[in-house]
């Protein structure tokens, strides 16, 4: 595969760069902020997106946790500062089923992210050059202690409602096992209360396919001319996870076994000849080197198979015996990366908890993307779960 020597070394955001929606929160200016592994980072930047009001009592706040290579910008139209629309454009807005005429909503850039919050690519403030190889392992549990300090900066003392699928659930469910009097709901949507070795298998050739890339430079590349970054790496390690994002009917029914050269079908094959799901594949690993960054992707995946609510909590049941909000879990029938198993387990756990616990199964084949497509499934349930949250938190 060839990437385009045109691409950016890295298509994170940077400080001077067209802001968009996004505003810009900084914390740790006077005492360091510690991380999970025991490091430390200072003059800590979070950017994130609202929309509605915050009522004056501070009771209808929403809080939106995004996937792996999301970011803060939900909701709203591509434009300057935002190369793709809103991740969630269907779901959230006027209207919809997160309607921004009830609810204030707010979505960050996690920590670790390329799209405004700190994260490798990010001026170190001791010298000003990005972290690159600098930058600490991140955790779900540090993403959601950032998000604490963002809450306190916005004076939300308690979300009516947590909602996140993929990365965005694990978000969620550590906001309610570390903070369960600061959530009214939790909403955790094609996820797991634990990575499994399966899910990390998929993480560690992503990982590997960016190391291997002579151009990643052991993660110092921010001075890289354009096509001379480590654009085939991340493309690869998105091919790769791009597979598990899909069913496999979804590729057959609409790729099957056709080749992208039809003048070449014949007696004779080349090689590196293209079969459509081929060229399919290639187009996501290109979009991703130009809107995302390398070592972000790196962080994140490792903060997403290090993710374990019974991390230094005895187990599952005794972790999740800490929450307390309702729950509305959310599985899908053909994910195999996030399996409806791991989603039917959270709830019967909750269940068995004593927490008002609801589960849902969205019916698609779109696997584990559907929370993203099929939101006409999601639409009832979360409305409903909204609503009850809201008279619970006035």
């Amino acid at each position: 595969m060839t990437v385009s020597n045109e691409l950016p070394a890295s298509g994170a955001w940077r400080p001077g760069d067209e802001p968009g929606r996004r505003q810009f929160f900084t914390f740790a200016t006077d005492r360091r902020f510690a991380l999970d592994s025991g490091a430390t980072l200072s003059d800590v930047v979070i950017a994130y997106e609202t929309w509605g009001r915050l009522d004056a009592d501070a009771s209808n706040a929403v809080l939106l946790c995004h996937a792996w290579t999301g970011d803060s910008h939900a909701a709203g139209p591509a434009g300057r500062g935002h190369s793709q629309p809103g991740w969630w454009d269907d779901t959230v807005g006027p209207g919809l089923p997160i309607d921004t005429d009830k609810y204030f909503v707010v979505c960050a850039n996690v920590l670790g992210g390329c799209q405004g919050s700190t994260g490798p690519a990010s001026p170190h403030p001791i010298d000003g050059r990005p972290y690159g190889s600098r930058f600490p392992v991140v955790t779900i549990r540090d993403m959601v202690r950032a998000q604490v300090r963002l809450a306190d900066h916005l004076g939300i003392e308690r979300w009516m409602s947590v909602v996140g699928g993929s990365m965005g659930g694990m978000q969620a469910l550590e906001w309610a096992v570390m903070y369960p009097r600061r959530v009214g709901s939790i909403v955790p949507i094609a996820t797991c209360m634990q990575a499994t070795a399966q899910q990390i298998a998929w993480g560690a050739i992503g990982r590997r396919a960016i190391g291997l890339d002579p151009k990643w430079r052991g993660g110092d590349y921010y001075d890289a001319a354009a096509g001379d970054g480590p654009t085939e790496g991340l493309a690869i390690a998105r091919m790769v996870a791009q597979v598990t994002f899909r069913s496999d009917n979804v590729f057959t029914d609409r790729f099957g076994r056709d080749l992208s050269d039809k003048a070449t079908i014949g007696d004779t094959f080349g090689m590196w000849q293209q079969f459509e799901v081929e060229r399919y594949l290639e187009h996501h690993g290109h979009k991703i080197a130009v809107r995302f960054d390398a070592n972000s992707y790196l962080a994140i995946g490792k903060a997403m198979d290090l993710h374990d609510v019974a991390r230094g909590r005895g187990s599952l049941e005794r972790a999740m015996a800490r929450v307390a909000a309702p729950t509305l879990t959310v599985g899908i029938w053909s994910d195999m990366l996030y399996p409806s198993y791991q989603q039917r387990q959270l709830h019967e756990i909750l269940l068995a908890s004593g927490v008002d616990s609801r589960y849902v199964e969205i019916d698609s084949p779109h696997g584990h993307d559907a929370f993203l497509i099929n939101g006409d499934q999601l639409a009832e349930p979360l409305e409903k779960m909204l609503a009850q949250a809201s008279k619970s938190n006035s």
